[in-house]
């Protein structure tokens, strides 16, 4: 498993896209958009189908940056 910073780094924040709110890698697929699919019960294996250029990682960091937001 990836240590938090280097999970953290797959995280873009960009105030011209999403206004602001973090996403993944430069792609345009939001962190909440993530959190709120496996919120409703989906699987990160049903996720990365439908996201072929996602990877488990980047569904892991945006836990990791759900816990951190949590914590400031």
């Amino acid at each position: 498993m990836l240590d938090e910073e280097r999970l953290l780094e797959r995280i873009t924040v960009n105030p011209e896209i999403f206004g602001g709110k973090p996403f993944i890698r430069g792609r345009r697929l939001a962190v909440e958009h993530v959190l709120g699919m496996l919120a409703a019960g989906d699987s990160p294996e049903t996720i990365l189908a439908g996201y072929p250029w996602l990877e488990a990682a980047d569904i892991q960091a945006c836990l990791v940056y759900a816990e951190s937001a949590m914590g400031r």
